[in-house]
């Protein structure tokens, strides 16, 4: 393949660049001689950036344009961030690598305050999630939340200058970005929980590319793509909107059993439904909390969103 470069389909935000440069950094020390090149694009998720996700129909919008790419010949792989890829891909993709995740985490950042419990009443915090914002209300129903948009630079930056008192940002990305420092508390699971897939890397390929897929296969990370998959499954179960106040998390017991935590919320009120389960197959376990989930009243929620 060393004569054939790969190119790689990214948006063009300072992280979706680290991200993929660090994709082809992985796939030129897997395979010597391989020729890989970064085919930057904007996507319609980065350029609206005067409403929120939901608003304007979900983190879906950050992918579209990739897969364009892909399917015109343009580009030969996609790398996302998986926590923006919707639960069902559309029919011609394939993600055949899923990169070991990092810190699923969220970040408590602010330059005041050292944690949620520490803000004051009233006090303004800004995230563009509604899992972030519905966890945020049940913890402290008191404080304003406010939309935040942007890559994370600008979010910072936004902060910075006193828009807001504190921001929930993913631990992930920041250190990719190299913002540690920043970091002022994580905000955890089981108690708090991420998105499906949060802090995953993504490689997407046209699902009929072997050449393309037997390259990237060296990639994937087994037991993050169990997790991944079990998180995944219960957000197909519940629709596969990216945008839902839906937080999952799955780790691996010494025994190889897997444990789901499901979170579903009301972004309005701060009202949480938290189910989790133990098993061996991530869907069937994705299914069960689904279900769990909707017992609880999921179904009523999921009615009443706009």
């Amino acid at each position: 393949m060393a004569d054939i470069p790969l190119r790689i389909a990214t948006r063009k935000s300072p992280l979706a660049l680290w991200q993929a440069g660090h994709v082809a950094q992985r796939l030129r020390d897997a395979h010597p001689g391989l020729g890989v090149e970064l085919l930057p694009l904007s996507t319609r998720g980065d350029e609206v950036l005067d409403r929120s996700l939901a608003a304007i129909g979900g983190k879906g919008l950050f992918l579209k344009e990739l897969e364009v790419a892909l399917a015109e010949g343009h580009a030969d792989l996609a790398v996302h961030s998986l926590k923006d890829v919707p639960a069902h891909l559309d029919a011609g993709f394939a993600l055949p690598a899923i990169l070991a995740r990092a810190d699923c985490a969220d970040a408590w950042v602010s330059n005041e305050f050292e944690s949620l419990d520490a803000l004051p009443r009233g006090a303004r915090v800004g995230t563009s999630s509604l899992r972030r914002t519905a966890q945020l209300r049940a913890r402290r129903p008191d404080v304003e939340v406010a939309d935040l948009r942007g890559n994370v630079g600008t979010r910072l930056a936004k902060l910075d200058c006193g828009d807001y008192a504190a921001i929930i940002l993913a631990v992930a990305g920041l250190q990719r970005m190299g913002f540690d420092e920043r970091i002022r508390a994580r905000l955890a699971p089981p108690e708090w929980l991420p998105a499906p897939g949060q802090a995953a890397i993504a490689v997407e390929t046209r699902a009929g590319d072997a050449r393309v897929i037997e390259c990237v296969n060296v990639l994937d990370d087994d037991a993050t793509r169990r997790s991944v998959a079990a998180e995944r499954a219960l957000n197909a179960e519940l629709g596969g909107d990216c945008s839902m106040p839906l937080g999952a998390w799955c780790d691996t017991a010494s025994d190889g059993q897997l444990r789901l935590c499901g979170l579903f919320g009301d972004a309005s009120n701060g009202r949480l439904l938290r189910a989790e389960a133990i098993g061996g197959d991530p869907h069937a376990l994705g299914s069960k909390v689904a279900r769990l989930l909707r017992e609880q009243g999921a179904e009523a929620l999921l009615a009443s969103r706009p």
